[in-house]
């Protein structure tokens, strides 16, 4: 048969049998879709702009008030996003719409409202960086090209919506930031201020990882969960702490890997390269590995 025969034939009940198998996991009617996904990409997009005014614009009209600019982007960003709001509450609490709609629009005052607070710990960030890395040159080196401070100033935002339970979108935004970054840090992960990544690439923090001030960690470094813990239909137990404590001041190195809810590193302390910790540490350790022994044969 012809390709173009069987498509006027049978394409109609191969797209019959999608529509039907996705309705039976998934409500068509009230999923915010691919072009949802999209929507937020250019909400964070602009909440950064306002975040970081006539930085990140790529259009900026020297005719119109800088705060003026901030507020319009955020004036189309927060109602954007409050109806991406209403629809995860609806389809995912059972709620009414009523309620959803006042839900969202509370949720998305308190974020905006949270934005010069979002944007002072976001400076903090920036000057660990400028202060941890001796290869920049300026703040402004830092702010256009340095993967952490992308990843950080999403998480942010992420983190607040995450604190007033919007499901869905909050991991959105984190994969995004991981997608842009090789940084995965779960919307759920509470970071203090003073927070530097150096160089960021294959870094991971979990959903209940806490993160005290002034903590740098390089790429490479996985503050994750242990073994799950399972219920009795042999499925894994959800809400649970699972990721490690870092407290102030620490800074662990490349390729490190801290797993377990019950794990605390303790202040002050420094976390060697490659190193596989389960257990916690007492403030103001050193912890790294034996120093090994290469061989080095000159044939000459």
């Amino acid at each position: 048969m012809k390709l173009n025969d069987w498509l006027n034939n049978e394409i109609l009940n191969v797209a019959k049998s999608l529509e039907d198998v996705h309705k039976t996991y998934f409500s068509i009617d009230k999923s915010i879709g691919f072009e949802g996904q999209e929507t937020i990409y250019k909400i964070l997009q602009n909440f950064r702009s306002a975040l970081f005014p006539c930085v990140c614009d790529k259009h900026v009209d020297p005719e119109t008030r800088v705060n003026v600019n901030i507020g319009n982007k955020l004036r189309t960003s927060a109602l954007d996003l409050r109806d991406l709001i209403e629809k995860v509450l609806i389809n995912n609490n059972s709620i009414q719409e009523k309620e959803a709609s006042s839900s969202a629009d509370e949720i998305v005052i308190d974020l905006i409202n949270q934005f010069p607070r979002i944007r002072k710990v976001l400076q903090t960030d920036i000057e660990a960086a400028y202060n941890g890395d001796p290869a920049t040159t300026s703040t402004e080196e830092i702010l256009f090209s340095y993967p952490s401070i992308l990843a950080i100033s999403i998480h942010r935002i992420a983190n607040v919506l995450y604190n007033s339970n919007v499901p869905i979108i909050p991991r959105i935004m984190s994969e995004y930031a991981h997608q842009l970054t090789g940084i995965d840090i779960h919307p759920g992960a509470s970071i203090g201020e003073y927070f530097f990544i150096d160089h960021g690439t294959g870094v991971v923090i979990g959903e209940t990882c806490t993160i005290g001030k002034n903590v740098k960690i390089y790429q490479g470094v996985t503050l994750g969960a242990k073994s799950f813990p399972l219920d009795e239909d042999g499925n894994p137990i959800k809400g649970i702490k699972r990721h490690p404590d870092i407290e102030d001041n620490v800074v662990i190195y490349a390729g490190a890997t801290i797993l377990g809810g019950d794990t605390k590193i303790g202040h002050d302390s420094v976390i060697g390269g490659n190193i596989w910790l389960t257990q916690s540490v007492p403030p103001f350790s050193r912890v790294y590995q034996s120093q090994p022994s290469p061989k080095i044969k000159n044939d000459q």
